[in-house]
């Protein structure tokens, strides 16, 4: 390495040290301009009348006053005519930078003025040191971020501050993290957002543009001039992929990718709006948000694809979330995870997400992956959040975004609302397009006309649809579907426009008016196309606007109307109507990555819903509102069809929307009986219990109504609300409910009646809940008898009995007999309904139990297991059944002494039961009293003895109120209880020998955090 030093004459002289032998020195950083002093120049004397003689002479005289000999400038310090020596210190240039003890950077076009000018006016030193070209130089990044001591002089060679004092100005103008100017290991930020603080700079030779990047990665390579940038680039990243195999920090990179977002394939304009978006997410490295918000067809969405696009070098990750609703943005969540788990399989919390584990757990274990501390350069995007939840708003449905961001204060944050109320971040207001060639230019994108630029026509009807991107959209693909002049197209415009204000004054919305006039002229020339595309669009109205499918109306009923007959004959004509409304931007397919049973749907924008719904549908259509439940009534699966809870799934949301029709008498009940008893299975399937609840009794109104008490139509109503009681913690109820359906049955049908003896089997399981096992057995014997002579040996309900009759023996201590019993009905069941059918499951989880109780821990938990894959599979992880397997392994973690396992699954169990049946619900559903029995167990296990007791008051008040005092289980809690206390007092260890409840156990591991056991304990209403 060559160094400067000055000479006792004033002069300078080089001096070469090996790396071992480099004293101390400084070096400069600075432009390179017209005259710099090369080596040669120096030698032969000709530098000092050089322009660039003035930079030399400045670092060595600031070097000086530092106390410092030596210093180094690399115009005159390298011999650039050999190539060798040229490649060996560009390798080495970061190095040298790093180990230097002062760098100065020297900045021509920056001047801090000693007075006022003659104008009285001076722009600020700062500005001007923000915008200085020293920023955009590719081989100053390296310059700035390697050395720990950088001071930064102006123009007349006063010191303007130094790396740390001007810290803030440099994050923002560099988008470089204040954590990697502080001397960071450059190895915890990734590759990707390395390269992003270079993407603004530029060097005079394309080469270079690599080459200078070569101590940013730490890697070396050889210079090669003439190859060019593309192919040096390349080199470089085969350099960092190599350097990067085998090293052990974790990178956070995820494939960029938008596959469930729809996309235009021309962004046109909001140029503004991205730098503005781009400048507001910059900086140190701590946490940004931006908020865009705006009218809905105002083009949040597309502007939000449009950043994530351009910018998605500068990201590690970037994530889009649909935050319409809860339930969208925990399945948004689900993506996510499969995201990070595909190219991350050794993140451990996410490695088994396809089992559908519980949805809350997904949302933790993503935002924990994305605090990590290392991980700092993503971007959620959280689209579609139109109904936060804000101050004085009651809206149940309202979703709190704050629980669902990420806790680490790093990271980038886009979200899109139509709320200008949202407190979150910087707001960015999004307008109308005000350059109306910008307009112009959607219009011939989308119709895929040429020349528009300078049409007046066309430069008339952009100023007419005032900038708003959706309808100029709109009337774009009608455009390019319809062979009419712009000019006619504006003349029907201004036609619609006037009879939606004769039709719907009261729209004050002139954005509204605007867009809804547009899809008019698309839907009056969709009529002309194909008249059965305009009746499904207005049909839609009655339905939700996400995921409408062929088989959805494909029901094949004589009194259907005649329109929606023809639509459904099959899928050519069904997928043909929705094409043209497609093909008018009315539509798009569903994106949706979600497991089918049938064919894939189709959605469409809220507005367009909205409009469908107050425009097209303004006079309410009570026939298409009675024949929209009906449709989705009857597309509820029964228990033999194929998978039905993916059916179920997709049913959901147009069941919300048939509720919604319900509860503001859009529907008449009494016309929709059997259509409410559906909608009632499908909600309690779906472990939805209050909305299940409330269409039973619908339908049973409706019944007792129209056929009297004791049909039978009412009773099965009666039998399956006596289920949701007992499911919901609700025995009297349940118990009152199955004896009216059981005296119904057996005065009707009989009582050797199949649904005489299903009721007389759900009877027995409610008793055997209560603790009357006698009654229970008689039951089930009388149920079982019935069944074998109605249905055979093998028939499936015969073989449901079969099951209840096992696990009633189990609780009566008879093993073997259960065992025997469990066993016939699993390889029953195995054989009718294959091994992932949820009936199958049922006994493996019964099964698994008795397992447990026999000792068989091992197999026990695999069966468990089995269980809980497969509910997951087929219910959900929210579901009551998956809760009560989750249950159920908790236990039996706790009794293998896994108490960290245990307390996860009892507390997600908890957590989950309190969602499906409501907080109000959680101390009389005895499946939750059950696991606050084993969360107290456990806490007395790890001496935790003040939670142990909490939890087994909360238990016993529970029992107390749904069996009684005398019931046994709240016999053994007020002795666990007295014990306690006694405990307490004396302050002395329970000897296991003395807890009832309890297994021989392994040592115990450390618990769960304090602070999610406190969160739990205020859900559920308790004193921690």
């Amino acid at each position: 390495m060559r160094l400067l030093q000055f000479n006792n004459d004033g002069a300078f002289s080089l001096t070469e040290f090996f790396e071992s032998d480099i004293p101390k020195y400084a070096i400069l950083s600075h432009r390179w301009g017209p005259e710099e002093v090369t080596l040669a120049d120096l030698k032969n004397g000709n530098g000092k009348k050089m322009a660039g003689y003035g930079k030399i002479q400045f670092c060595g005289e600031q070097a000086k006053r530092d106390g410092l000999q030596y210093f180094w400038v690399d115009t005159c310090c390298i011999d650039k005519s050999n190539s060798t020596e040229l490649a060996e210190a560009i390798n080495s240039m970061f190095r040298w930078y790093r180990d230097a003890t002062k760098c100065y950077v020297y900045l021509p076009d920056v001047s801090r003025p000693r007075t006022d000018s003659a104008n009285g006016f001076n722009e600020p030193w700062e500005s001007t040191f923000r915008k200085s070209e020293w920023f955009r130089r590719g081989w100053t990044l390296q310059e700035l971020i390697a050395p720990a001591s950088v001071d930064f002089f102006c123009k007349e060679e006063e010191l303007l501050g130094n790396k740390v004092s001007l810290e803030r100005h440099i994050c923002e103008v560099t988008g470089i993290p204040a954590t990697a100017l502080r001397g960071s290991q450059l190895s915890v930020f990734s590759v990707a957002e390395r390269m992003s603080w270079a993407a603004s700079r530029e060097t005079f030779r394309q080469e270079d543009k690599a080459y200078s990047l070569l101590g940013i990665f730490d890697v070396n390579m050889p210079l090669i001039y003439s190859e060019g940038k593309d192919k040096a680039m390349k080199r470089l990243r085969e350099e960092i992929d190599k350097a990067s195999k085998g090293f052990k920090r974790e990178d956070f990179s995820v494939t960029f990718s938008l596959s469930n977002v729809s996309d235009v394939e021309h962004f046109v304009a909001r140029r503004t709006e991205l730098v503005e978006i781009h400048k507001a997410l910059g900086g140190d490295g701590s946490r940004r948000t931006v908020v865009l918000h705006g009218l809905g067809g105002i083009g949040k969405t597309q502007l939000s694809i449009a950043y994530a696009k351009r910018h998605k070098d500068d990201y590690s990750g970037i994530f889009w979330l649909n935050i319409k609703d809860e339930d969208s943005l925990k399945q948004s969540f689900v993506k996510i995870a499969k995201q990070i788990s595909r190219e991350h399989p050794s993140v451990v919390r996410l490695s088994n997400v396809d089992t559908n584990e519980n949805l809350d757990d997904i949302v933790d274990s993503v935002k924990a992956w994305l605090s990590l501390p290392q991980n700092t350069r993503w971007l959620m995007i959280y689209d579609n959040y139109d109904n936060p939840k804000l101050p004085g708003r009651t809206d149940p449905a309202a979703v709190d975004i704050r629980r669902f961001l990420p806790e680490s204060y790093h990271g980038s944050i886009i979200i899109t609302t139509r709320s200008s109320q949202l407190r979150i971040g910087q707001p960015l207001q999004i307008r109308k397009l005000e350059d109306v060639h910008d307009s112009v230019e959607i219009l011939s994108n989308v119709s895929r006309r040429e020349g528009l630029r300078s049409d007046p026509d066309a430069i008339m009807l952009a100023r007419e649809l005032d900038g708003l991107p959706l309808a100029l959209a709109t009337a774009g693909a009608y455009l390019d579907q319809v062979a009419v002049s712009l000019s006619d197209y504006l003349h029907l415009y201004k036609q619609s426009w006037v009879q939606l204000q004769e039709s719907s004054p009261e729209l004050d919305s002139y954005e509204d008016r605007t867009l809804y006039s547009t899809w008019q002229i698309s839907l009056d020339h969709v009529k002309h196309q194909n008249d059965l595309s305009a009746k499904l669009l207005c049909f839609w109205s009655y339905f939700d606007n996400q995921d409408f499918w062929l088989e959805l109306l494909q029901h094949d009923d004589p009194e259907d109307p005649d329109w929606v007959r023809e639509l459904t004959k099959d899928d050519i004509r069904f997928h043909q109507a929705m094409r043209v409304l497609s093909n008018h931007g009315l539509v798009e397919v569903n994106t949706s990555s979600q497991e089918l049973n049938e064919s894939r749907g189709y959605s469409i924008h809220g507005c367009v819903h909205s409009w469908t719904i107050y425009v097209l549908n303004r006079e309410w259509d009570y026939d298409l509102a009675k024949l929209a439940v009906k449709f989705v009534s009857s597309h509820v699966p029964g228990e033999q069809d194929f998978r039905p809870w993916l059916t179920q799934r997709r049913l959901l949301q147009h069941a919300i929307r048939c509720s919604y029709m319900f509860s503001y008498n859009l529907v008449v009940d009494d016309q929709l009986v059997d259509e409410c008893h559906q909608l009632g299975l499908l909600y309690a399937n779906q472990s939805k219990l209050v909305e299940a609840e409330q269409m039973y009794k619908r339908a049973l109104q409706g019944y007792e109504k129209a056929w009297g008490l004791e049909h039978t139509s009412t009773l099965n109503t009666v039998n399956n609300l006596a289920i949701l009681y007992k499911n919901q913690g609700k025995l009297v109820e349940a118990e009152q409910m199955y004896q009216r359906a059981l005296q119904g049955y057996k005065k009707a049908w009989g009582p050797e009646h199949t649904s005489t003896l299903n009721t007389v089997n759900n009877l027995a399981a409610l008793y055997a809940n209560q603790g009357k096992l006698v009654e229970a057995e008689q039951m089930y014997q009388r149920a079982l008898q019935g069944k074998e002579k109605a249905w055979g040996l093998k028939h499936t309900s015969t073989l449901n009995t079969v099951n209840n009759l096992a696990a009633l023996y189990k609780n009566q201590g008879k093993l073997v007999e259960a065992e025997q019993m469990y066993q016939r009905a699993l390889q029953g069941k195995e054989k009718a309904w294959g091994l992932e059918h949820t009936s199958t499951l049922d006994t493996v989880n019964n099964l698994a139990i008795l397992y447990a109780d026999q000792g068989k821990l091992v197999v026990a938990e695999q069966m468990y297991q089995r269980a809980l894959q497969g509910y997951e599979k087929a219910w959900g992880p929210e579901h009551t059944s998956t809760l009560d397997t989750v249950n159920n392994l908790a236990t039996l973690y706790q009794n293998q002494g896994k108490l960290v396992e245990a307390e996860q699954m009892y507390q997600r169990a908890l957590q989950g039961y309190e969602k499906a049946i409501g907080p109000d619900n959680i101390i009389t559903y005895v499946p939750a009293l059950n696991t606050i029995w084993g969360f107290g167990s456990l806490f007395e296990r790890q001496a935790d003895l003040a939670k142990a007791r909490t939890m087994f008051s909360k238990a016993l008040r529970g029992y107390e109120q749904v069996f009684g005092p005398d019931h046994a289980n709240s016999k053994i809690l007020r002795n666990k209880l007295r014990l306690l206390d006694a405990v307490m007092k004396s302050d002395v260890s329970i000897d296991t020998k003395d807890r009832a409840d309890d297994l021989h156990v392994r040592p115990i591991k450390k618990p769960l955090s304090t602070s999610k056991r406190h969160k739990l304990f205020r859900k559920l209403g308790l004193r921690p």
